[in-house]
């Protein structure tokens, strides 16, 4: 009875060591963001979360612009803008494949922004990523966004 229970007790353990390290390396994986892009794959939109690795409440998604996230119109609205904390680009590869994301609304280039490339695919931590021109940390703050080629992205203005 003695070696039954032992035995058992090993197994037990076994099974349990198996499934953690499984759970937790998949979380440190950035496994929402990746379980998010293999729900959608390339359906040609941009996406962003108030949670940090593609979690938290969907704050919009569309294939195209928004010239105003912190308007009434457009796929975000509202106080989103104050909100990403991470963002995905499952665009079309091609032309205009690019998401630029503005600090203020109206696209303007002269208070900052950044772009997502279609592969890189998704920015699942905003905290780390600042606009160009000084601008400020990405982190809840994205006044708009557009598509646009590589080359109207400068060096150094690549989320990451």
């Amino acid at each position: 009875m003695r070696k039954l229970g032992t035995a058992l007790a090993a197994l037990g353990l076994a099974a349990f060591g198996v499934a953690v390290p499984t759970s937790a390396q998949a979380a440190a994986q950035g496994a929402y963001c990746d379980y998010d892009w293999n729900q959608h794959g390339r359906d040609g939109m941009v996406r962003a979360w108030n949670g940090y690795d593609c979690t938290g409440t969907l704050l919009g998604a569309t294939p195209g612009d928004d010239y105003a996230w912190g308007d009434s119109s457009g796929a975000f609205t509202g106080t989103e803008y104050s909100q990403p904390k991470s963002v995905m680009n499952s665009g079309y590869v091609g032309n205009l494949d690019v998401v630029a994301f503005y600090r203020t609304s109206g696209y303007r280039y002269e208070y900052g922004y950044v772009c997502l490339s279609p592969y890189e695919l998704y920015a699942d931590d905003l905290s780390d990523n600042y606009y160009t021109n000084n601008g400020g940390r990405v982190l809840n703050n994205i006044g708009s966004h557009r598509w646009v080629n590589a080359s109207g992205c400068a060096a150094g203005s690549w989320l990451t």
